[in-house]
């Protein structure tokens, strides 16, 4: 299988199954001299650890990180820094079903008709589990661009939006959902425990801004700052659409009112708006960097959904229903906010080092 690095100048390659003995990632491109240990980045694996609320899938995982190479006295040699999650609580059992029919919404079908061959424990390398290791590399992305602040949330769950009026950043860390609106993360907790009781899920919107980005960071036409954070958020598991700034609404807009005026301030351009998220022509404003990216409910649930069987030896498949038993998240997209974030900063990591390359500074 290929296609398991995502940067250009800090890329990162991730390896390992969801129920393998570890799962682990490789970060090459850091800058020489940054201190980095492994307290700089479990924090961020906590938040998306499993097992930390009923709203999500009872797996116990520590998700406790090693640094196995690239650092030095406690800083960054420059050379590639290679970060291990031991697995520790994989029930292969829960999933013998799926080796005989597929799932319909996950890749189960779509990796045996690629390779001829799939590992059906957790889904393998399709699993959302990989993406712990994501976190991991974000962590350390963040240590190369120290003036920008990232964060994320959950925007709308299960279709119910929050209220922007009640925005709190305060609150995002506080309830198990990430909202920043309290009513909305109230709500959420009787959308989950019904979608759970009924053997369903649901599907999450989630948000994220980055602050401090200078203008000038991104390229034109193939290096685009927003392609880039569009193919980063792509790639997430159980992640269908991604909108930057206005996204979606910007067609229903007219010109006048999508535009963002501008006036002159002290330190340059003052922005009287952000429709654009942060970018024009590719390329940061200076404004915070924002984006949306729509999360699938789980494909793994108890209600039965129609399938076939895998094809036996000669090629035939049969009508049968699944019904997937383990434990999985009612909604992936909760968990998703630690990952949006982190790729937001893998993105701006990389274009940071980028520019610096063609521009010096």
């Amino acid at each position: 299988m290929s296609h398991n690095s995502f940067g250009h100048l800090l890329r990162v390659t991730t390896w390992g199954e969801s129920h393998g003995p570890a799962i682990g990632c490789v970060v090459d491109g850091c800058p020489p001299g940054i201190a980095l240990s492994e307290t700089d980045i479990q924090p961020f694996l906590d938040a998306r650890r499993p097992g930390t609320s009923r709203f999500t899938t009872q797996r116990r995982e520590p998700d406790e990180v090693r640094i196995l190479s690239g650092t030095f006295e406690g800083r960054t040699t420059g050379t590639p820094i290679s970060l291990m999650i031991e697995n520790v609580d994989q029930r292969s059992k829960d999933y013998s079903d799926v080796a005989k029919a597929y799932r319909p919404g996950h890749a189960d079908y779509a990796y045996d008709a690629k390779y001829g061959f799939r590992d059906y424990r957790g889904g393998g390398r399709s699993s959302a589990r990989e993406t712990a290791m994501r976190v991991a590399a974000g962590a350390v992305a963040r240590l190369i661009v120290p003036g920008v602040t990232i964060r994320a949330w959950t925007d709308e769950l299960g279709g119910d939006r929050i209220d922007p009026e009640r925005f709190d950043a305060e609150v995002i860390g506080s309830n198990p959902f990430f909202c920043p609106d309290p009513e909305a993360a109230a709500r959420w907790e009787n959308l989950i425990d019904n979608a759970r009781k009924a053997g369903s899920s649901l599907g999450a919107v989630v948000a994220c801004e980055a602050t401090g980005v200078p203008a000038g960071w991104g390229a034109p036409v193939y290096a685009k700052l927003d392609a880039s954070l569009a193919a980063a958020m792509m790639s997430i598991n159980a992640v269908k659409g991604v909108e930057i700034g206005d996204g979606f609404a910007a067609a229903r807009l007219s010109g006048e009112q999508n535009a963002d005026p501008m006036r002159p301030g002290v330190d340059g351009p003052v922005f009287l708006a952000n429709h654009a998220g942060g970018v024009a022509g590719g390329i940061a404003t200076g404004q915070p960097v924002t984006c949306r990216a729509a999360f699938k409910p789980t494909s793994s649930i108890l209600t039965p959904v129609p399938t076939i069987t895998r094809p036996d030896q000669d090629g035939k498949s049969e009508a049968t229903d699944i019904s997937t038993r383990g434990r999985h998240d009612p909604c992936v997209g909760i968990r998703g906010v630690p990952v949006v974030a982190a790729m937001m900063a893998l993105v701006l990591a990389d274009q940071f080092l980028l520019h610096r390359a063609q521009c010096g500074t």
